[in-house]
């Protein structure tokens, strides 16, 4: 009687799975994505712990225990990328994180459709286009020779300038390509959050005389603020990836000291250098902390009362 009862709902929920296969069939792609890409590399993540070479089966490396992540926690090339990486996102934080939600709600409130259409698509548009292509963009406009800024400064009787060899100026090159390219595409999550506010919210507030300001401070950016906190939340847990192909794109050998981050540090350290092992320990370092920042970021929004992700 008991396995009877047992096998009832799995029998149940088979039959509603064949019922609407049609629609769970559009989940299976996503499934295996995750599987091959997500869940079948974590069985590799032991090569931070073994003494692995490309030449022999990962079973048959010698057992390292904590040795590769001893050295890394005394090597000075990770202290340096490590304190890059937080550097430059905490400036991307400060200044990128903002940018969207400003942009969304000045979008807001444009009263033509049609020239909201364009604007919203104009500023779309740079998200699609690779840093590869913005970093050619970037070389060619700030080149010693013919370089347009560079020009500009010889009319002005200034000599040429190396931009992006500058330590002093490749952080802020970082944050204000990030800026462009990124703002308009980020508004999107924020455009969509407006528009299930009520619109007679905004008709009470301007009959009781609240101005545009006013509506757009305690109606607009209050009817999005659990969106705004969700998206900070995922934003602080990224803050150990630097944006790889932008600053691998961008980066030289002048501004490596402020430039490396992990994602380089790995890039070279395990393909270019082939201390896969190394390089895996640093990777394990890097996901870790990512998600210590994650749940801790979630739990303190949880702390002053705001929903939180999970």
């Amino acid at each position: 009687m008991t396995s009877v009862a047992k096998r009832g709902p799995a029998k149940r929920l088979w039959r509603e799975i064949w019922r609407n296969r049609c629609i769970y069939s559009f989940v299976i792609p996503g499934v295996i994505f995750y599987f091959i890409f997500r869940i079948y590399p974590l069985y590799f993540m032991q090569i931070a712990f073994r003494d692995f070479r490309v030449t022999r089966p990962l079973q048959k490396c010698a057992w390292a225990g904590f040795k590769y992540f001893q050295e890394l926690f005394t090597s000075v090339g990770f202290r340096t990328a490590l304190v890059n990486t937080l550097a430059i996102n905490f400036y991307k934080l400060i200044f990128c994180f903002p940018a969207p939600i400003l942009m969304a709600l000045l979008l807001n409130e444009l009263k033509f459709s049609a020239f909201k259409r364009v604007t919203q698509t104009i500023l779309y548009l740079p998200h699609f286009v690779s840093w590869v292509i913005i970093s050619s963009i970037l070389l060619n406009f700030t080149s010693v020779y013919g370089g347009m800024f560079n020009q500009i400064r010889a009319l002005m009787g200034l000599k040429p300038y190396t931009f992006l060899a500058q330590k002093s100026l490749f952080r802020s090159i970082l944050v204000l390509s990030d800026l462009w390219k990124e703002t308009g595409y980020g508004a999107i999550i924020y455009l969509a959050a407006l528009l299930s506010i009520d619109p007679q919210l905004y008709e009470a507030a301007e009959i009781d005389g609240a101005n545009r300001f006013q509506r757009m401070w305690h109606i607009s950016l209050a009817g999005i603020k659990e969106t705004i906190v969700v998206m900070l939340i995922l934003r602080v847990g990224s803050m150990m990836s630097g944006g790889f192909s932008q600053v691998y794109s961008l980066m030289n050998s002048q501004v490596m000291s402020v430039g490396d981050t992990l994602d380089t540090f790995v890039y070279r350290m395990g393909i270019s250098n082939n201390r896969f092992s190394y390089a895996s320990a640093a990777g394990i370092f890097n996901a870790v902390v990512a998600a210590i920042l994650l749940f801790s970021t979630d739990r303190f929004a949880k702390r002053i009362g705001e929903r939180g992700l999970f």
